[in-house]
């Protein structure tokens, strides 16, 4: 028990602050997820399915971009325990990354050969995630001064405004491509008007720019940067695979069966994100605390996911078709193939993040490329032969695969952990 009034007081302030969190990023991440569930509903009621399925296609590659925007991401700088680099080093590096994320999307768009709406609405999400990084810099900093309630304020600010302004801009206009503006405009004055000074109150202030220190984050997140990019390609390979042999209408409707994946990947954000530090913290003084938080949390996902796949076999289908207005009939078993690979990719994602903490990079990133390369072949072999079908059984079955390779590597790490403790936080520090 604390021996000291000052002891409680702390204790009683960390509760209240790791509820105060909990519950913001609670929020603040659903409405981050979810707003583009109703993107998608305002796209195909106003629209109709073929600018819906463009729409889809558009922000889930702007989502594939953001991976290079981001780079090694925030969880990478949350839990940076190195002393080489600052704050202020991963500003000036996602200002380069960035940078790249705009000319690879154009560059992307040229080779496919888009154009006119198309080539437009994508490039317009790329920058409105540009915006995204930018955000997720900031939110870094601000989660390490345990204020991880104003992310989720800042989150929840920038989905309901984005929401409305495209909204209110479609129903007058029913142009998608000017609708999008309106995203873009939704997050750049939160930015400007709430993170920026709450990013300032912490204490943070930019300094010189090094060349070197920015090379050598490039350097030390390019495992990070790699298996993430690749992990968003194997969740998209499907799509991509359908997008090269189906039409714009078919590409709505594996958007729609497709978006409860999206709703655990955000389940498991939403059990790691108020445990970032306690990764951190558990890594450097405790081996059976970092293991034992990892699988209380995979546990808890695993729990929430059976819910989910009896929630999805009673009412799915009717719900989404409700929501959606679109015929969804015969997708009822695509449906749970979905959220089954959606279960284990929000597993990964813990299992990930135990990685990151341990710098054990380069090993998933390899896992990575051996699972992107299954993804590939997968993709290409069951849509050619099943179409819609198809993608969702290679979904489901690159997610297992991704999973089982992952869960090897983590227990073989784990027990070289358990075994060297010290040795191993000495490593992680100096990469």
């Amino acid at each position: 028990m604390p021996s000291t009034k000052t002891e409680i007081d702390k204790s009683s302030l960390d509760s209240v602050n790791l509820r105060k969190n909990f519950i913001w990023n609670l929020i603040g991440s659903t409405a981050s997820a979810f707003v583009s569930l109703f993107y998608m509903m305002i796209v195909t009621r106003l629209n109709g399915v073929d600018d819906a399925g463009i729409f889809s296609f558009a922000f889930s590659t702007a989502a594939f971009f953001l991976v290079i925007g981001t780079y090694s991401g925030r969880t990478f700088q949350v839990t940076d325990k190195n002393k080489r680099t600052t704050d202020s080093d991963y500003f000036y590096l996602k200002a380069v990354t960035c940078t790249m994320m705009l000319l690879v999307g154009l560059t992307f768009c040229s080779l496919r050969g888009y154009s006119g709406d198309k080539f437009i609405i994508i490039m317009f999400l790329i920058v409105f995630r540009a915006l995204e990084t930018i955000a997720e810099c900031a939110y870094a900093v601000i989660q390490k001064k345990d204020r991880l309630y104003q992310v989720g304020q800042s989150m929840f600010i920038k989905a309901v405004g984005s929401l409305i302004g495209f909204f209110i801009v479609d129903y007058l206009t029913h142009n998608v491509t000017l609708a999008c503006t309106m995203i873009i405009v939704a997050n750049l004055l939160p930015i400007i008007f709430f993170d920026l000074p709450r990013l300032f109150r912490t204490g943070f202030h930019f300094g010189g720019i090094n060349a070197w220190r920015i090379w050598y984050l490039l350097k030390i997140g390019f495992f990070t940067f790699g298996f993430t990019f690749l992990n968003l390609y194997i969740i998209n390979a499907t799509r991509y695979a359908l997008d090269s042999t189906s039409s714009d209408s078919v590409q709505t409707i594996y958007g729609i069966i497709a978006m409860p994946a999206t709703v655990l990947s955000l389940v498991g954000q939403y059990l790691i994100q108020p445990f970032l530090t306690n990764f951190k913290k558990f890594f450097a003084t405790d081996a059976y605390k970092f293991q034992n938080l990892v699988f209380k949390l995979c546990l808890a996902l695993l729990g929430i996911g059976l819910i989910c796949i009896g929630a999805a076999a009673l009412l799915g289908i009717p719900v989404l078709e409700l929501l959606y207005a679109v015929d969804l009939s015969g997708n009822e078993l695509g449906l749970i193939f979905v959220i089954i690979g959606g279960i284990f990719n929000a597993l990964v994602l813990i299992i990930s993040t135990a990685l990151v903490t341990m710098r054990r990079t380069s090993d998933q990133f390899w896992i990575y490329c051996i699972a992107s390369l299954a993804a590939l072949v997968l993709s290409n072999i069951l849509v050619g032969s099943s179409g819609i079908f198809g993608a969702y059984l290679g979904y489901m079955l690159s997610m297992i695969i991704l999973f089982v390779i992952y869960i090897g590597v983590f227990l073989y790490r784990l027990h070289e952990f358990k075994n060297n403790p010290d040795q191993e936080v000495q490593r992680a520090t100096r990469e």
